[in-house]
């Protein structure tokens, strides 16, 4: 209701009183849709901050304002030394106007996201002479005069209406037909109607401004309210106070919640992560090795059909005959070889499992501590601070995105990885030095993953590994509990022409066996 009539016509007198016989010292912007006025005189100045913003349409009245040394520009300078004669809102509209000496008027038109502020100089013409919001171009059809009705609120005039509160009283705003709805205003005879609306309009010509917070959003009301976070009899401050709460602490609160929700989902993706891999390792610690089945194919080769996929042989580690698969077109040996290696794996997958369950335990406990943390906060330097220091902020991501690649750090080497197909081709082309070390999870799909060279800099074990756990969890392998990785330099990397976008010709790759991570928190 902050843009209500009702609220303005208790506003402008109160405008009036602090504005007139001050001069426009200063106008100017510095925020998209966001106008700032200063007057003053020898005595005393004061400022309106009008933010027009679609989504969020309020304005304050503060004592003073800072502006900024960079980024802003003058506005309306033809009215600057005009003085202020006087303030009003216009009769039953969404609109108030300062009128100065020259004869010249500012129009505040508050009509949600098509809010705008209008010059008029009726010496000149009866149309608009220049406006805040030139993307609004039908304002310049705004007369002045046009603006302002007169609304017939008699008995008679209601019930010629037949009681619809929209055409009979249509400035009421949301708030208050929320409150003739809940008291039955639909349902009631239209003498229950009437009795309904006097008593809407005398709490409307008797009011008491409050902020309430619904939900996510803080309201502004003329009505009684429960447990309202502010109250007022005075129009100016209550006005300055919504602002307050309406752009700082509901978006402080914004950003606070996108904090708090990126965190407790990180938190459940890893508790999740925890219980699956708990499960699989335990899987594998209760299952027989399979080097077990290996001593039992070698144990009773004579007894194999040469060809067979599978045979019924005797297992001494259980004492009783069991049905052993074989694999087609290869030979009990080696797949009894084949089980060996896979046995040997098996240990070192144990070790790297118990190794990403210590690491998760350990992040999970920070999600907790950053999450006590963020709901101590209470201001927006505090929340910027905390977001920087623990690099939550989603800015990075955002200017990345135009970018054909991922950008990480590890150990102070720069990681690109690829986003697609296409872009591993654009990587591989545009940001890609002979000396730099490119990687790609072996022979699936996947990003292609560059670690950029550093001058005089060998690349650590512990960074190509790192480097090769990225490439594997962007690929087809992200799911596998090891994966092999091929790198080698970028010179000895090259696009066939003709080829599938992302497929390249590689020499000289070497193999590395890692487990899929990606970037901390996934």
């Amino acid at each position: 209701m902050h843009l209500n009539y009702h609220f303005l016509k208790y506003l402008c007198p109160e405008v009036e009183r602090v504005l007139n016989g001050l001069e426009l010292s200063i106008c100017f912007s510095q925020h998209r849709d966001e106008l700032v006025l200063g007057f003053a005189n020898n005595e005393r100045s004061h400022y309106i901050r009008a933010n027009l913003s679609p989504s969020n349409t309020c304005i304050c009245f503060p004592k003073d304002y800072k502006r900024s040394k960079k980024n802003s520009v003058d506005l309306f300078s033809a009215l600057l030394g005009d003085q202020v004669t006087s303030v009003r809102v216009l009769s039953f509209e969404r609109a108030f106007r300062i009128d100065f000496k020259t004869g010249r008027t500012l129009l505040f038109k508050l009509h949600g996201n098509r809010s705008n502020i209008l010059l008029f100089d009726q010496t000149k013409q009866a149309s608009a002479i220049t406006l805040f919001r030139n993307e609004l171009k039908e304002d310049h059809n705004i007369l002045l005069g046009d603006l302002e009705k007169n609304l017939d609120l008699s008995h008679e005039e209601f019930i010629r209406q037949n009681g619809k509160a929209a055409t009979f009283l249509p400035t009421l705003g949301k708030i208050p037909r929320e409150w003739l709805k809940s008291h039955g205003y639909i349902e009631a005879d239209l003498p229950q109607k009437w009795q309904l609306m006097q008593e809407m309009i005398d709490m409307l010509n008797a009011p008491l401004f409050s902020i309430v917070k619904k939900e996510h959003e803080y309201q502004f009301t003329l009505l009684p309210a429960n447990s309202p976070v502010y109250t007022s009899a005075n129009p100016l401050e209550a006005c300055n106070e919504y602002f307050q709460y309406t752009v700082v602490h509901q978006a402080f609160e914004k950003e606070k919640n996108h904090l708090v929700k990126n965190l407790e989902d990180q938190k459940k993706k890893t508790w999740a992560y925890l219980n699956k891999t708990a499960k699989k390792l335990e899987e594998l610690k209760s299952s027989a090795p399979p080097s077990q089945v290996a001593d039992i194919i070698m144990a009773n080769l004579h007894q194999i059909p040469h060809g067979a996929e599978e045979a019924r042989l005797f297992d001494f580690y259980q004492n009783k005959e069991v049905t052993i698969p074989l694999k087609k077109g290869v030979t009990p040996q080696k797949h009894a070889e084949n089980l060996y290696r896979k046995s040997k794996n098996r240990k070192i997958e144990v070790q790297q499992l118990e190794k990403n369950i210590s690491e998760k335990e350990e992040y999970y406990l920070t999600l907790e501590s950053l999450l006590e943390e963020l709901a101590s906060i209470k201001n927006f330097k505090t929340l910027r601070d905390f977001s920087k220091h623990h690099q939550l902020s989603s800015k990075t991501k955002e200017s990345q995105t135009n970018l054909p690649f991922k950008r990480f750090d590890i150990d102070g080497f720069e990681i690109l990885v690829g986003k697609s197909a296409k872009a591993n081709d654009q990587m591989l082309r545009y940001y890609s030095w002979k000396d730099d070390m490119w990687l790609h999870a072996k022979d699936v799909a996947g990003s292609h993953v560059i670690i950029k060279y550093r001058s005089g800099q060998t690349i650590p074990q512990n960074t190509l590994e790192r480097a090769a756990e990225l490439a594997a969890f962007y690929s087809k392998s992200k799911n596998e509990t090891l994966a092999a990785v091929i790198y080698t330099p970028c010179k000895y990397v090259r696009k066939v022409k003709g080829s599938p976008s992302g497929a390249v010709m590689v020499d000289q790759e070497k193999v590395l066996m890692v487990s899929p991570k990606g970037p901390v928190g996934n």
